[in-house]
């Protein structure tokens, strides 16, 4: 299988992108599990971070981008492969940082993990600002 990006590669389907809430489902396959049919850790950790990277991508004021600053993750269970279940919501939303906190759920609502992570918002330009500014501007997914 080819993906053009790692976001490809997690499965992502948005359900909701706005400036106060993002959610979102992912189908984990073989390719997310640990090897003894869990999903990895990590896999959380990356469908987290890239959902609170699209909150702070719809806040971005024009001519700038967003990275991950920081990122901390409360693993709370395992889930066995299938579907996991993302809800991102804004803490703070400043000038130069955001902070998003997100809450990975299984189809039964149990609370897998909890993610907070900061966003730094800077001046950009090129191919990452015309990417993020249609993200926001709904030109892409």
């Amino acid at each position: 299988m080819t993906y053009k990006s790692f976001i490809e590669a997690l499965n992502i389907t948005w359900i909701e992108t706005s400036k106060t809430r993002i959610k979102a489902e992912m189908n984990t396959t073989d390719e997310h599990s640990n090897g003894n049919g869990v999903v990895h850790g990590g896999i959380y950790m990356a469908f987290a971070d890239t959902l609170g990277a699209r909150g702070a991508i719809m806040n971005l004021p024009d001519g700038c981008v967003t990275s991950t600053l920081e990122s901390k993750t409360n693993f709370l269970r395992g889930a066995t492969l299938g579907k996991l279940i993302g809800e991102s919501l804004p803490v703070h939303i400043g000038r130069t940082t955001q902070v998003w906190q997100t809450v990975i759920t299984n189809p039964e609502g149990k609370k897998l993990a909890v993610v907070s992570q900061t966003q730094m918002v800077m001046p950009g330009e090129g191919p990452q600002l015309e990417r993020q500014q249609a993200v926001r501007d709904g030109k892409i997914t």
